[in-house]
């Protein structure tokens, strides 16, 4: 599933291509996505101007004169800017006409991608009223995860990936941020001390920023909105590297299911 330096990059790709232009229609080969896209969607975009693309959490967001579109690319979903005339192939579901000839094109194999019309205030959407902040905000440090931890049972990794704690931090931005902190992906959240916290919250600003800019993590599905993939792969310390030597002890790394996910860890390194 494309995490947040995913579609971190994928907005930086499409902003210089959306912004100012207009859009003339929706057109919508297949409208059941993980929500069926209305004809409200439709009504509300024609012809209107993107005034902005920006993104909060996993969602891209079209700022519109009177709302935004929200979009979520879901398991395997990517967005192309293509000549309008472009034919489409078996799981392009979704265009929008730009009045430069072109088209913003969403391709959705599993269709568990999203397209929302969000009035305004946009923020007060059911998707985004309830997010956390995002994780490269002044707002976010080890202060803010202390203070919400506190009686907290559930394994730290579990938390620091709950959306309404923080956004953003999906499987393998958490495995790659507790091994950097030396935190186990295991421990319960309300046992952590304060200066641990400090380090996760440091620990997860420079994996993710690190991630953005090398383009994401193609695992599987995911590649960038040109069709390239993500370099972040080849830092991975920890994630998908089980038996492997850690990088900074050389002890076989260890897989283990926290929360129905895999999550990857050293026991010599993490405490």
């Amino acid at each position: 599933m494309p995490e947040l330096p995913e579609v971190e990059t994928c907005l930086r790709g499409l902003a210089p291509h959306l912004t100012g232009r207009r859009i003339l229609k929706l057109v919508a080969r297949e409208r059941r996505l993980r929500w069926p896209v209305t004809q409200a969607v439709d009504a509300a975009v024609a012809g209107q101007p993107i005034e902005a693309v920006a993104r909060r959490a996993k969602y891209l967001l079209l700022h519109l004169p009177q709302g935004a579109l929200i979009l979520h690319l879901g398991m395997s979903g990517s967005l192309r800017v293509l000549p309008a005339d472009t034919p489409p192939a078996a799981h392009d579901h979704i265009d929008l006409l730009l009045d430069d000839g072109r088209c913003l094109r969403l391709r959705d194999p599993r269709r568990f991608g999203s397209l929302h019309w969000a009035p305004p205030p946009v923020t007060a959407h059911p998707l985004l009223a309830q997010l956390g902040p995002e994780p490269l905000s002044p707002g976010f440090d080890g202060a803010y995860l202390y203070r919400l931890s506190r009686g907290r049972r559930a394994a730290v990794k579990t938390f620091i990936m709950d959306s309404h704690v923080v956004v953003g931090v999906g499987n393998i931005y958490a495995s790659e941020a507790l091994h950097r902190a030396g935190v186990h992906p295991h421990r319960p959240a309300g046992r952590i001390a304060l200066a641990r916290y400090e380090r996760l919250a440091a620990a997860i600003k420079t994996v993710l920023a690190a991630a953005i800019a090398e383009g994401g993590t193609s695992l599987r599905d995911f590649v960038r909105e040109d069709g390239n993939p993500g370099y972040f792969a080849r830092a991975l310390r920890v994630y998908g590297r089980a038996g492997l030597p850690c990088p900074g002890c050389g002890e076989p790394v260890r897989q283990q299911r926290i929360g129905q996910r895999s999550s990857f860890y050293c026991p010599r390194c993490q405490r």
